[in-house]
């Protein structure tokens, strides 16, 4: 089966090129993927495969069904892009000023588009149903996922049950073209926004007596909250508190009355996120009453940590494997980026693993989210016929 899947996806290579060069030309942001999901919808159609449209409003929903009954197991791909102007200088390059898909969507969009064909024409060697699952808006909390889960995709839909497992992968230029990684447990950290507005007593700074100094204030606001992470964390669970914004409207002779800071607090382990947000709150309030000023706090609560089922990860190793080699598969270090994929996660098991799409020769190593973002086309053969063989591979073992 594994023979025929990669000869299949080297078929399909051209036709999934020619649809991730469309995706691209047209990127759409979170939640107006209108043309792109069009797109998705009669490509579908034209397989043969019947679609459900309109799930999480752009969202696309359809099912590959096997000869046999069985088990249900999804494949996600995101379809949205990044409010980014392109400086690729590709033929193909964004239509659209000031969008582009500098994430990938286009290739996993393109990828589980040319897997569902794969699945399509082997569908009398299988049992059991593949859920297709092309998610909106996950660039932009609080994400596509989260909406698509409460809209049912992870439950009975068109008259299928809801799926045992669920996989996904992402486009990643570090990584040589062709090499697939994986990572079971801890992988993707969640991400949440802290917004912090420190209020003193604003003056001249010759007499700072008289006043209540926001900015030095916000210096121990700062120091005291990274105290949170290194005295308070878990042993062996990572997680970081980084400020990239300070916003003190003074001058050298004036000190302000307010300090804005804004920042992001990431972790792999739920509970300690949960805990670390009253001590970060805790901390910067009580460290600027013992100044004399005041402290607002605002955590933003964004994706949550993914963490890929531990059994599922050795299988998706298997399956990498199998495919391309012991030689072109990577165990994957922790990744503090952020991805709503682990919504699923939280619902069924699901291994979330990354395609290496980085070739050096051709100068394709810029990394994701940057302006000249493109990935090596040749990877998405094997990423075409690897999303292939999972879906079969897990059917295969029950789901």
């Amino acid at each position: 089966m594994t023979d025929r899947i990669r000869a299949l996806a080297a078929d399909a290579l051209p036709e999934v090129v020619r649809l991730r060069r469309a995706i691209h030309r047209r990127p759409e942001l979170a939640f107006q993927e209108h043309e792109t999901a069009a797109l998705i919808a009669e490509t579908l159609r034209q397989l043969g495969i019947e679609p459900i449209t309109g799930v999480a409003q752009t969202g696309v929903v359809a099912h590959v069904e096997g000869a046999r009954p069985g088990p249900t197991v999804a494949l996600r791909a995101d379809i949205d892009a990044l409010p980014i102007t392109e400086a690729t200088g590709l033929d193909f390059s964004s239509e659209t000023d000031g969008v582009m898909h500098a994430c990938g969507h286009d290739a996993h969009t393109a990828m589980l588009l040319g897997a569902a064909g794969i699945l399509h024409e082997l569908r009398e060697e299988w049992a059991g149903t593949v859920r297709l699952v092309f998610q909106p808006s996950e660039e932009k909390a609080p994400g596509g996922a989260h909406v698509m889960i409460e809209e049912g995709v992870l439950g009975p839909m068109g008259g299928h049950d809801g799926p045992a497992a669920i996989f996904g992968q992402h486009v990643f230029p570090e990584l040589a073209a062709g090499l697939i990684g994986v990572r079971g447990g801890m992988f993707m950290a969640s991400a949440d926004e802290i917004y912090l507005t420190i209020r003193g007593q604003g003056g001249h700074a010759a007499a700072p007596e008289a006043l209540v100094d926001a900015v030095l204030v916000q210096a121990h606001v700062l120091t005291a909250l990274q105290a949170v992470i290194s005295r308070n964390r878990p042993p062996g669970v990572p997680s970081l508190l980084s400020f990239g914004k300070v916003v003190a409207e003074g001058a050298t002779n004036i000190l302000p009355d307010a300090v804005q800071i804004e920042g992001t607090f990431r972790s792999m382990d739920e509970d300690w996120r949960a805990r670390a947000h009253g001590l970060i709150r805790r901390t910067a309030e009580k460290t600027a009453q013992a100044f004399g000023a005041t402290c607002e706090v605002e955590v933003r609560e964004g994706y949550p940590a993914l963490v890929n089922d531990a059994a599922l990860a050795a299988a998706v190793r298997e399956t990498a494997v199998a495919l391309v080699g012991e030689d072109r598969v990577v165990d994957l270090p922790m990744w503090y980026a952020s991805e709503d994929f682990a919504f699923y996660t939280q619902q069924v098991p699901g291994c979330f693993s990354v395609l290496g799409v980085g070739n050096e020769a051709e100068g394709i190593t810029h990394g994701l989210h940057t302006p000249r973002m493109t990935v090596d086309e040749a990877a998405l053969e094997t990423g075409t016929a690897f999303l292939a063989a999972l879906a079969v591979r897990q059917l295969a073992a029950g789901a």
